[in-house]
């Protein structure tokens, strides 16, 4: 036994190792290849699977097109937007700050006072007030940003209150920015003309120079030169300090380095690390990383002192300047009124210049007032405003697309040369010509211009030189933003140090305020290649079933990080075609996964989106009682169904016939357990659960996969806790049903979404509905403006409320947390139990999640499709479902959303306000529809409100009845002829409607609601171009409105008593007693039936007891009885045992003929596993076991039976094992670890419930009574909502709203008095129209509105997932061959495994092109067809033997290579030597494969030095598994599993996931 458990533990690690103790170069391809029998020559014609493009397969070039043109647009838009506003910001501040100046003239256009005059001007005080106050607005605006955002974060998500260090350190930095910024604008700037004031703006980063040089450590690459350039910048920095103070002899400029020190202290935080060296830099670091949490607490305290501290500031300049500081608010009012400029006239002396200067300009003491165009400081502030806005937010855009380098670095940088050179443009315009911006500027305003004689000698005189080193010093200490590194969308915070820009200085707080250390998180691909002596470098599978000696207990693996996905599937009575699309996708997925194992593990690629993947598929009823016995099981249709349906699904996937191996079939304590192994080496495992042993519906299969996947497969590893918590970090659990079809792309998004926000419990896809019909078509409509508008509100205010189970990604983690999974196996005992956790068990999951404080996301590019109901009934009872559980849900959130407003920073009070406003409008909406069915009436067909109002009220009422008293399938008849009755109705409306908005016009409340519905409507269908024609079902979806909003919802709420499903419902089998005892109720329903009426009481009630001796009857109606006794009932008891006689001769005949000739039995059931008991298998044996199959237990003659009954276990030997519908795969049994794990699991929370009558009949009442509540309190609220708003329309000449729009004017000429009367009909907004108005127009003005915001974020996600591949980035010429490789390896890995034409046999598509039909080599390749043997194909394989005899030279290599595959020369060199290396790799490792000293007895398992499992594993090269690990000669084989040709060396056929218990059957039944 020894050397079968070498062999069993050998196997445990082999379903993922891609074959390795083989040959590398094994030509064989499929190892275990089945002879198919001789094709007949007559009926050699195929039919191969199509190429399907709907759904999931839909192609995307088109969209990918468009998507990079988008994207070059986003380059060239955001590159002009950042530059233009930048240069716009910059100059118009420049501009504000040259109008304080005391005592400035400038030259006047003399166009209007006199074209022979010269004039000058001066501005008044009020002027020069109404400029401090716009810059001061301009400074204040940004910071009132920054104190709502900090407002909006700590009351509606949370902050950390600081420390008073931090508070100190924030406060003194922030009082001196704000200091400097004062003194630059009102003292500085003034004093220097424009052009040396934009120049000086370079001079504002030396503390950031200086903190930088100090951050700099040994870890710096070339620390030494960039050393010597820190130092060179800072020098650069300083020589802005002294050169305008030297040259312009002016003792304010001195104030020019205590501005520049105090704006660039601004910057500290991001020029700091606890890297650095120095103790006071590491304290500052440290510092910095706490301020983090409680920035948002300080900045809304800091942004209102900074407003205050700068208007001190601007006062205290006034003081300096020899002013009242109080003319600060006494001159505010006249300086943004009327008021006047005086402008006096000058004589111009000419000096030696040919421009003239206002230096020599003499007073002539004429002067003339000039009215201000007192408005143009506000129009400069509201240009300067948005200038930076639009700076600061497109800046932004581009880091989140990863456009940072030529969309933000570089105009960034651009923005002072572009300002310096407008300015000296238009200030020589303006000195050549006075006018020259007349009608544009004021005369009176301009930019403090250069003295005109530095414009010709600009470059020696003004020391633009100096200035140039002073821009290449601030590109240098802002380098970082020419290199980013952070992750695709970013959040600010991950962006930006401060939590707002500085609108006076946008271009330098651009630069210094984007974070320099936004380094990704380092994934787990990352860390195997810098921590390699660790081990983990190539990933295939989680080697974590034990914790190595040699690391310490806390220890965690990169390889713990790797993403790990189970697609947990719920399935019950699903379709053909729905299986199909499910199949598909998974399929898909082991396709996608398989590549990027391979290209890890034979391209040598690090794969940041690699993955493992398991699907666990739960059957729920998948047993029924055998034909033969009703004590036995056997697996119904739906399994027998889904065994067929994947032989097929993976042909369409690989586009060629492929069989995969029949699945290894396991008892279990639920029912039992089939497991695949795909073609990509992915396991499929189905969990059929039999009913009688475990709890059947939808939640408890996810409690199962939960408990199974997350507390047995997770929890109870021999691991340290560490490693478990990041392990459920990154496992997820891909939630589906059993008729979803979707693409890898889709999950990886979802992913991504996950990866980004550790928060993130769950997130939920776009679901597309499948079907035809008008059913579907509603429903189009239906799920598009519900995912467009409401989910897309949801994620933008707050977060998703229902992440449905149908496509949905949950984080393990975030289940395994405290009242989550836990609380979810709550079993139902109340009534409202089982309306809120049965019926909507997705949207009560998720309510877990957000009250404990978790994210639900929506990805609107993450597309699934599925089935929807496609007929009314069904439709109407998945509805009955929903709705109550979703109200049911909702108001749980609501009730309790003060403690989830506390926990979940997601969920704020004006988000709970939404939810409250759409519950209303829930609640209110039959009554809501009713007053609009009673307007519309009236409009329609002119007919008075309270006919109107009895005309409505009638089929309500009567729906209301039926539904009280009626079967479920009477209402939904009556609801169906209702619906469409309510459909013509709402056609004429429609009519109706178009007709009055004729009358009234445009401007009318009703015209401008349905157009504000409708355009947002298409707006919105319009920004979803994929999905735009889902738009056009719109008109059933308003002709249905009735009947879904009305009909529905009463329909929902009547029967809110019925929990069952409602839909898949099919007949289930039953068993002789359950049909015995149905006809006995049945017949004495019927008995009693007879004995209420009136017949039954005339012919009277023991007619069939009794019997007389004398009868006398009248035509049966009256009977007389004389001397009665009771009726004899012998024939009856005689035929009965003659009956059963009879059949227990035919079951001995058959014994005995199975006996006589066993070869010659034509039964249909063969046992495959019925040779348990002996070793041979002969046919007193079959008898005995097939015995049990026509057995009948309850017979009297048991005794007589000759043949003894096969004893049967659950465990061991189950009936429906041996049923060949599930072909003949290999038993296996669950290790007794996992068994015990699933006795208990049932035993404590999924137990049957037991069908206790006096159970059910109290949970019967008790829904009852739920039921009539809510219909009371619904039907109060509605009534009383419809009483107020329908009175107050009957009054509406009283109460009503006069309309401003709209109004139509009526002029009448009275000849006999020549008067003319003039009179205006203004239209009025009736109580109707306003709860309209306000309501529904509010609620879908707040969802188009998000759904802007989302849009606009979903075009950022696939634009910074978008890469250019054409001259925009480098072109594959350019990059080297294993650069190339590296970013193309899984697209190259999945054309090498393809299993379509791996034998240079393109059947399905070749010469399929119109040119080439009649050179199609069809009889040639239907005789090959043929002779061949289908293969069962693994992916590996086919990639194997195309990877290991290509040949790049165009010789005779791999076929793929030459006829479908456009790779380039370089790229089959790369591939080469990387095939090379693996060879090479593998032949070094030969000898201590062979030596190796583990306890699987297989190199490379966990035999390391550190403790850690392998990079990759060795290969035996030229080892024969058999010679390796032999089986030993005993034991019993398997006849259950079908063997094959290839078995003696499974090299390439499909290896089953290790087998922990694999034992022979002559170890456990001898």
């Amino acid at each position: 036994m020894a050397t079968s458990g070498g062999k069993s533990r050998r196997e445990e690690h082999s379903d993922n190792s891609d074959d390795e103790l083989l040959p590398l170069a094994n030509d064989t391809y499929g190892g275990s290849q089945r002879t198919v029998q001789e094709t007949k020559g007559w009926d050699v014609f195929r039919e191969f699977p199509p190429k399907q493009d709907s759904g999931s397969m839909e192609s995307q070039k088109c969209l990918e097109f468009t998507v990079r043109i988008l994207k070059i647009f986003a380059y060239a838009i955001t590159f002009i937007v950042v530059l233009g506003s930048g240069v716009v910001a910059k100059g118009t501040l420049l501009f504000m700050t040259s109008q304080l100046r005391k005592d400035r003239r400038i030259a006047y256009c003399n166009r209007n006072l006199g074209r022979d005059k010269q004039f000058v001007v001066s501005l008044p005080d009020e002027e020069r007030v109404a400029w401090m106050w716009v810059i001061l607005a301009a400074f204040a605006i940004p910071e009132i940003g920054a104190f709502i955002r900090s407002l909006r974060i700590c009351f509606f998500k949370s902050s950390k209150r600081p420390r008073s260090i931090q508070f100190i350190v924030v406060f003194i930095a922030e009082s001196l920015h704000t200091i400097g910024l004062a003194l630059l604008c009102f003292k500085i700037l003034p004093e220097l003309d424009v052009v040396k004031g934009a120049m000086i703006t370079n001079c504002l980063c030396i503390v950031p120079a200086i903190l930088g040089l100090l951050s700099r450590n040994s870890r710096d690459s070339k620390r030494f030169v960039k050393v010597i350039v820190d130092i060179a910048a800072i020098v650069a920095q300083v020589t802005g300090f002294i050169v305008w103070p030297l040259l312009e002899n002016k003792p304010v400029l001195w104030l020019i380095p205590i501005s520049a020190l105090c704006i660039s202290l601004g910057w500290w935080e991001n020029y700091v690390t606890r890297q650095s060296p120095i103790g006071i830099m590491k304290s500052l670091g440290r510092l910095k990383e706490e301020l983090n949490q409680s920035r948002y607490y300080i900045y809304r305290l800091i942004s209102v002192w900074k407003i205050i501290l700068f208007t001190l500031c601007i006062m205290m300049c006034i003081w300096m300047d020899g002013d009242d500081p109080a003319m600060f608010f006494q001159l505010f009012k006249e300086g943004f009124g009327p008021h006047n400029i005086v402008v006096e006239e000058v004589q111009i002396q000419l000096g030696g210049t040919i421009i003239p200067d206002l230096a020599n300009a003499t007073l002539t003491g004429d002067s003339v007032e000039v009215a201000a165009v007192h408005k143009s400081a506000f129009y400069v502030l509201l240009i300067q405003v948005f200038a930076a806005y639009f700076t600061y937010i497109f800046g932004k855009f581009a880091c989140k697309i990863l456009i940072q380098g030529f969309s933000y670095a570089f105009p960034i940088n651009l923005v002072i040369p572009l300002v310096v050179n407008f300015l000296i443009a238009a200030c020589g315009l303006r000195n050549g010509d006075t006018c020259i911006f007349h009608g544009t500027i004021p005369d009176y305003l301009f930019f403090e211009s250069p003295p005109v004689f530095s414009l010709s000698d600009f470059i020696s005189r003004q020391m633009a030189w100096v200035w140039l080193l002073w821009l290449l010093s601030q590109t240098w200490i802002t380098i970082h933003i020419w290199t980013p590194k952070t992750e695709r969308l970013a959040s600010t915070e991950k962006l930006f140090i401060l939590p707002m820009y500085s609108g006076l200085l946008i271009d330098q707080s651009m630069a210094l305020n984007r974070k320099r250390d936004d380094h990704k998180d380092v994934k787990t691909e990352d860390l195997a290649e810098i921590e390699k002596e660790k081990g983990d470098e190539y990933y295939e599978t989680i080697s974590v079933h034990t914790d190595n000696t040699g690391s310490s207990p806390k220890t965690v693996k990169s390889s713990d990080s790797i993403t790990r996905i189970y697609a947990c599937a719920t399935m019950w009575h699903e379709t053909r075609d729905e299986m199909m699309e499910f199949l598909k996708s998974i399929l898909r997925l082991d396709e996608d996964q398989c590549a990027r194992r391979v290209a890890q593990k034979y391209l040598r690629v690090v794969d940041p989106d690699y993955y493992e993947f398991e699907t666990h598929v739960y059957l729920d009823d998948a047993f029924e009682i055998s034909d033969h016995s009703d004590e036995d099981s056997q697996v119904n249709r739906f399994v027998k169904l889904l065994v067929d349906t994947i032989d097929e699904a993976a042909s369409e996937v690989h586009q060629t016939i492929i069989r995969v191996r029949p699945p290894k079939k396991l008892p279990a304590p639920y029912g039992g357990r089939l497991t695949w192994v795909l073609p990509g080496k992915t396991k499929m495992i189905c969990h059929l659960k039999d009913k009688s042993k475990i709890r059947h519906r939808k939640r408890w299969s996810q409690v199962m996969y939960m408990y199974y996947l997350l507390g047995h497969r997770l929890m109870e590893l021999p691991i340290s806790v560490d490693r478990k918590e990041v392990m459920a970090e990154n496992t997820y659990l891909l939630t589906l049903d059993g008729d979803i079809d979707f693409q890898p792309h889709a999950v990886r998004l979802l992913i991504d979404l996950m990866k980004k926000n550790k928060n993130l419990g769950a997130a939920c896809g776009r679901i597309h509905p499948v079907g035809s019909g008008p059913m579907v078509w509603y429903q189009l409509f239906e799920y598009a403006i519900g995912h467009w508008l409401q989910k897309a509100t949801e994620h933008m205010i707050g977060c998703v409320l229902c992440s449905p189970g149908c496509f949905s990604l949950f984080r393990g983690k975030a289940l395994m947390d405290d009242n989550v999974m836990k609380k979810y196996t709550l079993r139902s005992d109340e009534a409202r139990h089982y309306v809120q956790y049965d019926q909507g068990e997705d949207r009560w999951l998720c309510t877990l999640l957000l009250q404990r404080g978790y994210r639900v996301e929506y990805s609107a590019a993450s597309d699934a499709y599925t089935h929807c109901p496609e007929g009314f009934s069904e439709f109407y009872n998945q509805r009955r479902r929903w709705v109550p559980s979703t109200i049911a849900n909702i108001m749980d959130l609501l009730v309790d959303y003060k403690h989830t407003i506390k926990i979940n920073d997601n969920i704020s009070s004006p988000y709970i306000a939404y939810q409250m406003m759409l519950m209303g409008g829930t609640i209110l909406g039959p009554g809501t529809i009713f007053l609009m069915l009673v307007g519309a009436f009236v409009a329609a067909f002119r007919i008075d409100n309270w006919t109107s109002f009895e005309y409505n009220l009638y089929p309500i009422l009567l729906f209301m009845f039926v539904c009280f008293t009626m079967k479920s399938e009477i209402q939904l008849l009556v609801a169906q002829i209702l619906s469409t009755a309510y459909a013509m109705i709402m056609m004429a409306v429609i009519v109706g409607t178009a007709l009055q908005l004729g009358e009234d016009g445009i401007g009318s409340p009703s015209a401008i609601f349905l157009i504000s519905l409708s355009g947002s409507f298409f707006i919105a269908a319009c920004l979803h171009p994929q999905e735009f024609w889902c738009v056009v079902p719109g008109i059933i979806y308003l002709l249905s409105i009735p009947s879904m909003y009305l009909l529905l919802i009463l329909y929902s709420i009547i029967n809110l008593n019925n929990v069952t499903w409602g839909t898949r419902e099919v007949q289930t089998k039953k068993t002789k007693k359950e049909i015995e005892e149905e006809k006995k109720e049945a017949e004495e329903a019927k008995k009693k039936a007879k004995q209420k009426s009136l017949l039954g009481f005339l012919q009277g009630v023991n007619s069939n007891e009794e019997e007389g001796s004398i009868e006398f009857s009248f035509a049966g109606l009256f009977k007389c009885l004389l001397c009665t006794h009771p009726k004899g009932n012998e024939e009856k008891v005689q035929l009965l045992h003659i009956a059963s006689t009879l059949e227990k001769l035919e079951k001995k005949l058959e014994n005995v003929e199975r006996v006589v000739d066993p070869h010659g039995q034509t039964r249909s059931r063969k046992l495959s596993i019925g040779l348990r008991g002996s070793t041979n298998g002969d046919g007193l044996v079959t008898v005995s076991e097939r015995e049990e199959e026509e057995h009948d237990s309850d017979s009297e003659t048991d005794t007589m039976s000759t043949v003894p009954r096969e004893k049967r276990d659950d465990l061991i030997n189950p009936y429906w094992i041996e049923d060949p519908d599930l072909k003949k795969g290999e038993v296996d049994f669950l290790s007794q670890s996992e068994l015990s794990f699933w006795k208990d699991l049932i035993d404590k929370y999924l137990y049957p419930i037991d069908a206790n009558k006096e159970e059910q009949a109290r949970i019967a009442r008790d829904l009852l009574e739920l039921r009539n509540k809510s219909v009371f309190a619904f039907v109060m609220f509605n009534a009383l909502f419809i009483l107020i708003v329908f009175l107050l329309q009957l009054n509406k000449d009283q109460l009503h709203v006069i309309w401003p729009l709209g109004v139509k004017t009526n002029i009448t000429y009275i000849e006999d008095t020549g008067e003319v009367l003039i009179s205006k009909e203004y239209l009025q907004l009736e109580p109707i129209g306003l709860v309209f108005v306000f309501f529904f127009a509010l609620i879908l003005f707040i969802q188009f509105s998000a759904m802007l915001f989302h849009r606009f974020g979903t075009l950022s996600h696939i634009l910074a997932s978008t890469e250019l591949n054409w001259f925009c980035t480098k072109k594959s010429e350019d990059l080297s061959q294993d650069a190339l490789l590296d970013k193309n390896a899984i697209a190259i890995v999945k054309d090498l495994q393809k299993l379509n034409g791996l034998d240079d046999d393109y059947d399905n598509d070749s010469g399929s092109g119109p040119q080439n039909v009649g050179r199609r080599k069809t009889i040639h390749n239907l005789e090959k067809a043929r002779q061949k043997k289908r293969n069962i194909g693994t992916l590996d394989v086919a990639f194997k033997k195309r990877f290991f005899n290509m040949n790049a030279n165009d010789g005779p290599g791999t076929p793929v290579l030459n006829r479908k595959m456009t790779l380039r020369r370089e790229t089959l060199k790369a591939l080469e030597t990387r095939r090379n290396s693996v060879m090479a790799e593998r032949r070094k490792s030969q000898m201590q494969t062979l030596g190796a000293n583990n306890e699987y007895g297989v190199t490379g398992m966990l035999n390391n030095n550190h403790g850690v499992a392998p990079r990759h594993r060795t290969s035996t090269a030229n080892i024969s598994v058999k010679d390796v690990f032999g089986e030993p000669n005993g034991g019993m084989v398997n006849r259950g599993y079908e063997t094959s040709l290839g078995d003696e060396d499974d090299s390439n056929s499909m290896r089953l996931q290790p087998r922990q218990t694999q034992v022979s059957f002559s170890t456990r039944f001898q």
